[in-house]
């Protein structure tokens, strides 16, 4: 424990770090402020005895939102101490910008895998790191004490990285939108399908869980761009059940991430975003930020606000058409180390299940179905880009394919059975 008397300034603990904040803010803006929306505002009693709700829209800067004070300092007895937050907090902040920058302006041309791997941990410490991702450290591991808790934080840290490394990556634009994404105090937030907010999973661990083949990790990056990672079990058969777990939920193993598989350059229409913006807003504990008041309200312009709804049209998957369906991944090591096999779900042979080949052939056949599916509900062109070896863009995809895509639909649909036909609901 250091000394008595630490550094104040380290005592205001922004769980969603100030320079987060600051990337959704213009640089046109004369006040580097956004319209900062408390959902639940506290009652405070004025002079004349009566109590009354304090206003719930205020105009801060990232200094003044997203923080509690002392939530990493720890304490024994009347000495306390700053060192998490100087040492190990400190060094990660520091490189936050250039992590997210590279998902941002994503190209295989400059392609930086040392950065990779901290946006991920960075990805994953904030999901730890606020008051809701501590809550869940404590109840999942039965800890009462909040300096164990902060001590165990930075032990299981890292814990995301392998199941989303191996999900399939989607950056979405909102360029040419004009809504914008917005900023919550649950900024990395999970969507389920199957698990409502109310729902009794998620009353008592506060999320769906990320081993849910159909929870989707939303994380937006900037007002203009938003990661979505689908687990790839589920951009294969979005047909199941959401609530099933993936193959090999495992959190501490190795995981292998392929930036040629990325998809980039989808844009978004006014209600997707909003849509998302829902989402974000529904997830938050308390608090959310945009830079316009307007965007913190997404539910005004949208038509269905059901939770099942808003994945409709397969909205949140990624494009099946640009993705491969491989089944093994092969490397080897310069320093003459024998190569290593992986399956797709990061299993080495011996971890595989026995009926492996069958349920990868059921897989094949509700890809196909999938791909069909989600070419009639989007059209014959991509939805993105993809980066792959001899192929300017996936825009040189052939229309031709369009007809057989529809085709595999009407074959597989009535022998796989499950879900009836989605409807568009794009505009």
């Amino acid at each position: 424990m250091a000394n008595a008397k630490p550094d104040n300034s380290y005592r205001r603990n922004h769980y969603v770090p100030a320079w987060y904040q600051d990337r959704f803010l213009s640089a046109e803006a004369r006040e580097r402020k956004y319209y900062y929306l408390d959902l639940r505002p506290d009652v405070v009693e004025c002079a004349d005895g009566i109590g009354r709700p304090r206003k719930a829209i205020r105009h801060l800067g990232p200094d003044s939102c997203f923080y509690v004070d002392d939530l990493y300092t720890t304490k024994l007895g009347s000495r306390f101490s700053t060192e998490i937050e100087q040492q190990f907090f400190g060094p990660i902040d520091r490189i936050g910008n250039k992590a997210l920058d590279f998902i941002e302006k994503f190209d295989l041309q400059h392609l930086d895998r040392d950065i990779f791997n901290r946006f991920v941990e960075i990805m994953s410490l904030q999901r730890l790191r606020t008051p809701r991702g501590l809550a869940w450290l404590e109840a999942t591991n039965k800890i009462r004490d909040r300096n164990a808790t902060l001590i165990h934080l930075q032990s299981v840290w890292q814990m995301h990285c392998a199941i989303w490394s191996e999900a399939v990556w989607c950056i979405l634009e909102a360029t040419n939108s004009e809504t914008k994404f917005i900023v919550s105090d649950n900024p990395v937030t999970y969507y389920n399908e199957g698990c409502f907010p109310e729902g009794q999973f998620v009353r008592a661990w506060g999320d769906p869980d990320i081993r849910m083949r159909g929870t989707h990790t939303i994380y937006p990056i900037s007002p203009e761009k938003a990661l979505v990672l689908t687990h790839l079990s589920w951009a294969r058969n979005p047909y199941g059940r959401p609530e099933r777990l993936h193959p090999n939920p495992n959190f501490f193993r190795t995981g292998i991430w392929k930036a040629t598989d990325v998809q980039f350059g989808r844009q978004l229409c006014d209600s997707e975003v909003a849509r998302i913006n829902y989402i974000i807003k529904t997830r938050a504990d308390r608090f959310i930020a945009s830079q316009n008041p307007e965007w913190l309200f997404p539910e005004r312009q949208l038509e269905n606000t059901h939770w099942r709804k808003l994945s409709d049209s397969h909205f949140l998957m990624p494009d099946p058409r640009l993705m491969t369906f491989s089944d093994s991944v092969v490397f080897g090591f310069d320093d003459g180390r024998p190569g290593q096999v992986y399956d797709e779900y990061g299993r080495r042979p011996w971890q595989r299940p026995a009926d492996a080949k069958k349920r990868r052939d059921a897989e094949w056949r509700s890809f196909s179905r999938f791909q069909g599916e989600y070419a009639r509900l989007n059209g014959p062109s991509p939805n993105g880009n993809v980066h792959k070896m001899g192929m300017k863009s996936s825009s040189e995809l052939c229309e031709a394919l369009h007809e057989s895509y529809l085709e595999r639909e009407e074959y597989y649909a009535p022998k796989l059975g499950g879900r009836k036909k989605r409807r568009s609901k794009r505009g």
